[in-house]
């Protein structure tokens, strides 16, 4: 599996399908528009996860391919990968403010992806439940209208992820100014290493051992 951020909440996955010989999916996770500061991702896709309906969550125009777009709950089978999407919180206040986001588990190579995407506020238990024992988890840590260093560290814990890559947090060329840097997420976590990496390419077996491993990709 090859792993790719692209700044805010996107990432582009490029993984193995079951039973499909030496095919390649290739899943987009929260692709932003063009009122950010970034430039949008071009890109073949074959999955779109949308966990939010607004621009910095939601820019699929530049995605090329027929790809199956997923932004609403629900239990999905795509071309080898199984995805089961739950509503959550986009902010602190239920929903009041943002409305409801989507979170999304993806099992692909024998690995669960744990996508938070656009959540503003603590998992209900339930969701922690279906979380749990991630392999990978994407965590938005700077969005200050959701969750903050701290919260987000807990939420972390809660979930017992092997690898944690960190999401939706200030960088340059980002325009959005209601973000947070990583220092407050990395000072709870204790454990952020001081090196970007470009790509995270990773195999299941790779991880059997690691357990709340950081890992902070640069912006492609």
């Amino acid at each position: 599996m090859h792993i790719t951020y692209h700044g805010l909440s996107c990432f582009k996955i490029t993984a193995k399908t079951s039973g499909r010989g030496s095919d390649d999916v290739t899943i987009v996770l929260g692709p932003y528009g063009k009122k950010n500061g970034l430039k949008p991702l071009q890109s073949k896709a074959d999955l779109i996860v949308v966990p939010h309906n607004s621009d910095p969550f939601n820019g699929t125009e530049g995605l090329r391919g027929d790809p199956t777009i997923l932004d609403i709950p629900g239990e999905y089978a795509v071309k080898g990968a199984n995805i089961v999407s739950l509503e959550a919180s986009a902010d602190m206040q239920e929903g009041k403010e943002r409305g409801k986001a989507t979170i999304s588990i993806i099992d692909i190579e024998n690995m669960k992806l744990v996508y938070l995407g656009a959540l503003g506020a603590e998992l209900t238990p339930d969701q922690i439940d279906a979380a749990s024992g991630a392999d990978i988890l994407f965590l938005p840590i700077g969005d200050e209208k959701g969750l903050d260093g701290k919260t987000a560290e807990v939420l972390a814990r809660k979930i017992e992820a092997k690898v944690i890559i960190p999401m939706q947090y200030k960088a340059k060329g980002i325009s959005l100014s209601k973000l947070r840097d990583t220092s407050d997420f990395c000072s709870n976590i204790g454990n952020c290493p001081k090196e970007q990496v470009e790509k995270l390419i990773i195999k299941a077996q790779d991880i059997e051992e690691k357990m709340m491993e950081v890992v902070i990709l640069k912006i492609s």
